[in-house]
């Protein structure tokens, strides 16, 4: 949606239906100094439509917008009242019996609607000078690209550096320069760059042009060989924050729609690497998008024991505290994944903290987030029940499921709960369970 331009005086000038262009360029409406574009033969066309939808995110003047529908008029009529409204949005709201203005509420003495040709002409005029810098700077921005792309293939050692990381930087603020590179077969050569002998200064700058691509298969294919894998790993290890965002989200753009693809790239070097990134609080981009992967190379259950393996689940569990419900769902979705294996629930049930913080999360958070809790408390449980169900009510599970079972949470969700109070209460009489089952403890 359009979002009007804070220009008070020249919206209380352009109110009525007397304009002049002379006024409208004094205000600034039509870009300052700029002047006003002359409507010939090579304007004339130009499509209004077509240049506003090109221009949606422009910041477009108050006075070019309908006030029923709060987008730019391209046939703006003018009410008795004063008031300019896009004439099919006004023609419906007095064909539907109004007989006020929509603005002012006044009552119509007039229901004929006057075109304001004046502000027509404002209106094509501004859409026109906007639209044609626009294409001009397109023009600019892909000249740049070829430029800068021919010169990659000449140049070696820093001056390489220097010309990926401006390639990288226009990629990153225009548009257009994506489609330029696709269309030069600038991926290809791209990732040609990257290989066991590419320095990381060079691969952190490749990495942080081809995340903004978009790969079609062979492309893929050809970044997930071994020794571009293995580089892509090595930066993400060592690289800033930003490229470490950067190796994190091209390692998932890799890996969509190929189920294969886990397997080759989720090495130890890898599972340690996201896993310091999630733990770098200060960077919660970071933590969002390593968690993500982290994810989605779980899903794979030949990689669930190795990432165990390395300590996984200690980490999760004591990241939990303080994370944001997106994270905190994906963390528990992980950790769900891994009690799906018995190395995972022995790791679940020998980490102290994983009963108390999971048990915390039980309607804290979003229904989806209770449902995850209940999974892996259910699979530690049933795995250890005589040491896990104790300590499990003794961390307030049994209020809490209570609570679960009288909500409006899913009935699935609810069965899930009175399955679990049921194994937690056969370690215990019924006089000493329902004692447990204070609701004091929810409280917290």
């Amino acid at each position: 949606m359009y979002q009007p331009s804070s220009r008070k005086e020249a919206d209380m000038r352009l109110d009525s239906q007397v304009l002049d262009l002379e006024t409208a360029v004094k205000d600034g409406i039509l870009g300052g100094n700029c002047g006003v574009i002359s409507t010939g033969f090579g304007l004339k066309k130009l499509d209004l439509k077509l240049m506003a939808e090109e221009l949606e995110s422009i910041d477009v003047p108050t006075v070019f917008i309908c006030p029923i529908s709060l987008e730019p008029m391209r046939d703006p009529v003018t009410l008795c009242t004063g008031q300019t409204y896009e004439r099919s949005n006004i023609v419906k709201w007095l064909s539907l019996g109004h007989y006020t203005c929509p603005t002012t509420m006044q009552e119509l003495w007039d229901d004929s609607v006057t075109p304001n040709k004046t502000l027509q002409q404002l209106i094509y005029s501004w859409f026109s000078q906007k639209y044609l810098a626009m294409k001009k700077r397109s023009e600019d921005v892909q000249g740049r690209v070829k430029e800068v792309s021919e010169n990659l293939k000449k140049v070696k050692g820093q001056a390489r550096v220097q010309a990926l990381k401006e390639l990288r930087q226009v990629v990153q603020a225009h548009g257009t320069a994506l489609k330029t590179v696709v269309e030069n077969g600038g991926i290809a050569f791209i990732s040609s760059l990257l290989g066991p002998f590419t320095t990381h200064a060079v691969g952190s700058e490749v990495i942080g042009i081809l995340v903004n691509l978009n790969l079609d298969l062979n492309s893929k294919s050809d970044l997930l060989q071994p020794a571009k894998i293995s580089l892509i790993v090595d930066i993400l290890n060592e690289g800033s924050i930003e490229t470490k965002i950067n190796c994190t989200r091209l390692i998932g753009m890799l890996m969509e729609g190929n189920d294969f693809a886990s397997q080759n790239v989720a090495s130890l070097s890898l599972l340690v690497g996201l896993l310091r990134l999630v733990k770098d609080k200060k960077h919660q981009s970071g933590v969002l998008s390593g968690l993500i992967l982290l994810k989605t190379v779980c899903s794979n259950e030949s990689v669930r024991n190795s990432f165990v393996n390395v300590g996984a689940v200690p980490q999760l569990v004591e990241l939990m505290p303080g994370l944001n419900n997106e994270c905190l769902e994906l963390v528990l979705c992980i950790l769900e994944l891994l009690s799906s294996i018995p190395e995972g629930r022995l790791a679940l049930k020998d980490c102290p903290n994983t009963i108390p913080n999971v048990v915390k999360l039980l309607m804290k958070a979003s229904e989806n987030c209770t449902q995850l809790a209940l999974s892996i408390l259910w699979s530690i449980c049933k795995f250890a029940p005589e040491e896990c169900a104790s300590l499990a009510v003794d961390a307030g599970l049994a209020a809490k499921l209570l609570l679960v079972i009288q909500s409006g949470y899913d009935p699935v969700l609810k069965q899930r709960s009175a399955e679990l109070l049921k194994l937690c209460s056969l370690n215990y009489t019924d006089n000493i369970f329902i004692s447990k089952c204070k609701l004091t403890r929810t409280i917290e």
